[in-house]
C-alpha cells in the first residue's frame, strides 16, 4: 500500500472522529439557556383544527433520588436527566386513559406519584424506576368532584413533619385554587372537603390584569398550583393572568399551615419575564437540585401557530434573609452555568456571555415570500426565516461585523405549516454550524449532521471560543415539510467596552398606584435595558428587559396597590453590561 495514501486515509479518519465530537451536549458541557433544550412533542391537540407544532408546557421538574425527571403537558411520555442539561425522552409502559395535561408528580422517599389533570375520575400512578418508564397503579381513582371544580392543574404535596399529604389544584377565570387534606391509609382520597384558597384580585395587583402587558379588562385566569415549605412556612404558588400573553407569571400566598389562611406576598409576582427573546414565566414547579439550590420553572409563549404554543423555561430561586421568595428572571434567556455547588446568590450563574447577534445581517441561500433572514437576528420568536426549499445546503450566515469570541450558540426552529401530529423517529433535527473571521475561511464548530434526536431548541455551547466575525447555519435535515427558523442567537463577549451607566432614569406612579411611568436616557452603544424593581433598594429581584432600538420609555404595569417600590435600571452591549443607576424610589 502507498505510505503517502494510508497517512492521508489515516488522517481522514481523525478528522470524522473529531466531526462528530463537534456536537452540541458534550459530556463537559457547563451551560444551558432557556427555553430549555428538549424534544418538545408534536401532538395531536390541534389535529382536528389541522394545525400542527411542537410544544410544552406546564412544567414539573421532580428531584427523585437524586437524578431528575421533567413532566409537560401532552408529551405522550417523560425526560429523565442526571445534570439538568442532557435530558432522555422516557416512553411509559403503561399510560392513563389519556395523555396528560399539567401533571402532577412528587417524590417521596423512593417513591414517584403522578396525576393528571382531570374533570373526571382518575388514578394516581406510582413509579420506582420511572427512568425505565415503569408506572403502575397507586390508587384506581379519586372520587369525582362537582363539575367544573377539577381537579385541573394540580399539585399534591407532603408534609414530612406531620406526615400529612395535600392536593392543590384550579384553572379558571372564576373559581379559586382549591386544596384538600388526602389520607395515606385510604390511598390518598380526600381526607375531608376541598375549600377555596386564594384568587386574584387585579383591582389591586397590576401584574393580575389580563392580556399584553396587562391592557386587557378580560377577567384574568388562576392556575398552576404549586406549594413549598421553607422555613416553617408554606409558600402556595399560582399562576396569572392568561399562558397566551408576555406577562404570564408566578406569584405567592404564604401561611402559617398548609390549608392556611394565607396571606399575599408584597413582593409579588415573585416569577415574571415579560421582555426578551423568552416572554413569560408562569406556570411551573419550584424544586430543589442535588446541591440544595431552588429553581422555579415556566411556561413561555410562541404563538406562531396557536395561542397556547409554548415551550419550557427554568430559572434560579430561593429565599432570602427575610424568607421572602424571588426568581432571578434577569439576563434569563442568556447562557448560565450549571451549579457545581450551593450557590451565595443566583447572579452567580450567569456566565456574561452577551448577545452578539441582535439585528445583525444575515444572508439566507435562498428565501420564500416575504420570510426574510432578517427575521432571525430580531429576538422575537413570532417571526421567522423560511428557505425556498426543505433540502440539505440551504444556509444562513449572520455578520456581527466585528470580530468576537463566539462561545455559544442558539438555533430555534418554526414550525410553520407543519403536517406532523405525532413525533416519531422520523421526526429530528440535523445542521451544523460554521464561524470564520473574514467570510471566505471557515471552521466547523458545531456539527449535529448525525443526530437522531429531535432539538427544535437546540442550544450548542462550543467546546473552545472561536474568534469570529461570521457565523453560518448549514442546513442538513428537518422533518417538516418547511425548513423555518425564528432566531439564531450568538453568544459571546466582544473586545470593546460595556456601556457607561444610564442616566436620566426616572420613574414616576401613576394615578393609577398599579402603574409606573420609567424613562432614561439612551446610552451610545447600548444594545438594551433591564429595568430592575423590588419592594426594598436591595431586593430588586423584579427585571424587565428592553432593546435599546425602541423608546427610551416603559410603562410598567405589574405593581400592588400600597406598596412601596424602588427601582434601577442597567445597560448591556455585546461587551458586557454596565454599573446600575442610583436607585429610585417610588411611594
Amino acid at each position: 500500500m502507498d505510505l503517502s495514501f494510508s497517512r492521508q486515509f489515516f488522517m481522514l479518519l481523525i478528522l470524522i472522529f473529531h466531526a462528530g465530537k463537534t456536537n452540541a451536549q458534550y459530556p463537559g458541557q457547563k451551560t444551558y439557556c432557556n427555553p430549555m433544550d428538549i424534544g418538545y412533542r408534536y401532538n395531536f391537540e390541534q389535529l382536528n383544527e389541522k394545525i400542527s407544532y411542537r410544544s410544552g408546557a406546564d412544567p414539573v421538574i421532580v428531584n427523585h433520588k437524586g437524578e431528575y425527571y421533567l413532566f409537560v403537558t401532552i408529551s405522550g411520555g417523560w425526560w429523565h436527566s442526571k445534570d439538568l442539561v442532557n435530558w432522555d425522552y422516557v416512553v411509559p409502559d403503561k399510560w392513563p386513559m389519556e395523555d396528560m395535561c399539567a401533571p402532577a408528580a412528587l417524590s417521596v422517599r423512593d417513591t414517584l406519584y403522578l396525576f393528571q389533570s382531570t374533570f373526571e375520575q382518575r388514578p394516581i400512578f406510582y413509579s420506582t424506576e420511572p427512568a425505565k418508564g415503569k408506572l403502575l397503579f397507586y390508587n384506581r381513582w379519586l372520587p369525582r368532584l362537582p363539575p367544573l371544580v377539577g381537579p385541573w392543574d394540580p399539585d399534591i404535596f407532603y408534609d414530612p413533619g406531620p406526615d400529612k399529604w395535600y392536593m392543590y389544584w384550579g384553572s379558571s377565570n372564576t373559581f379559586p385554587i382549591y386544596g384538600a387534606e388526602l389520607d395515606k391509609s385510604r390511598k390518598l382520597t380526600y381526607a375531608g372537603p376541598y375549600q377555596g384558597l386564594i384568587s386574584l384580585h387585579p383591582k389591586d395587583h397590576g401584574w393580575e390584569r389580563f392580556g399584553p402587558n396587562h391592557t386587557d379588562t378580560i377577567t384574568p385566569f388562576i392556575e398552576g398550583a404549586w406549594m413549598t415549605k421553607y422555613n416553617g412556612k408554606y409558600y402556595l404558588q399560582y399562576a396569572g393572568p392568561g399562558t397566551e400573553y408576555n406577562v404570564y407569571a408566578n406569584g405567592t400566598y404564604v401561611g402559617e399551615h398548609p390549608l392556611g389562611p394565607f396571606r399575599y406576598a408584597p413582593y409579588n409576582p415573585i416569577s415574571y419575564k415579560p421582555g426578551g427573546f423568552v416572554n413569560g414565566a408562569g406556570h411551573g414547579n419550584t424544586f430543589q437540585d442535588n446541591f440544595g439550590n431552588y429553581w422555579n420553572t415556566g411556561t413561555p409563549w410562541i404563538a406562531v401557530n396557536w395561542n397556547f404554543e409554548r415551550r419550557i423555561a427554568m430559572f434560579p430561586a430561593g429565599f432570602d434573609q427575610d424568607d421572602q421568595m424571588y426568581v432571578n428572571t434577569r439576563f434569563g434567556d442568556f447562557p448560565h452555568y450549571l451549579p457545581k455547588g450551593k450557590w451565595k446568590k443566583s447572579d452567580e450563574l450567569f456566565t456574561g456571555w452577551m448577545l452578539l447577534s441582535y439585528r445583525k445581517p444575515c444572508v439566507a441561500s435562498s428565501v420564500l415570500d416575504s420570510f426574510a433572514a432578517s427575521m432571525v437576528t430580531d429576538e422575537n420568536p413570532r417571526t421567522f426565516w423560511v428557505a425556498g426549499k426543505n433540502q440539505p445546503g440551504e444556509s444562513l450566515t449572520i455578520d456581527l461585523q466585528k470580530e468576537a469570541d463566539v462561545k455559544a450558540i442558539q438555533v430555534n426552529y418554526t414550525d410553520y405549516k407543519s403536517d406532523i401530529f405525532e413525533s416519531d423517529s422520523t421526526v429530528y433535527t440535523q445542521f451544523r454550524l460554521y464561524a470564520s473571521r473574514d467570510g471566505n475561511n471557515w471552521e466547523l464548530v458545531a456539527d449535529l449532521s448525525r443526530e437522531k434526536k429531535d432539538r427544535p431548541n437546540a442550544y450548542i455551547e462550543l467546546q473552545k471560543p472561536a474568534r469570529a466575525r461570521y457565523i453560518k447555519y448549514e442546513h442538513v435535515y428537518v422533518r417538516s415539510p418547511n425548513l423555518a427558523i425564528s432566531d439564531i442567537r450568538v453568544f459571546g463577549n466582544g473586545y470593546g467596552k460595556a456601556p457607561a451607566s444610564p442616566k436620566g432614569f426616572s420613574a414616576q406612579r401613576q394615578a393609577d398606584e398599579r402603574n409606573a411611568n420609567i424613562s432614561w436616557h439612551p446610552m451610545p452603544g447600548a444594545v438594551g435595558y433591564n429595568i430592575l424593581w423590588g419592594i426594598d433598594k436591595d431586593k430588586l429581584y423584579q427585571a424587565y428587559q428592553v432593546f435599546a432600538d425602541k423608546d427610551s420609555k416603559l410603562e410598567l404595569r405589574a405593581l400592588n396597590k400600597g406598596q412601596d417600590y424602588y427601582l434601577a435600571i442597567e445597560a448591556f452591549n455585546e461587551n458586557g453590561v454596565s454599573s446600575t443607576s442610583p436607585i429610585v424610589h417610588i411611594p
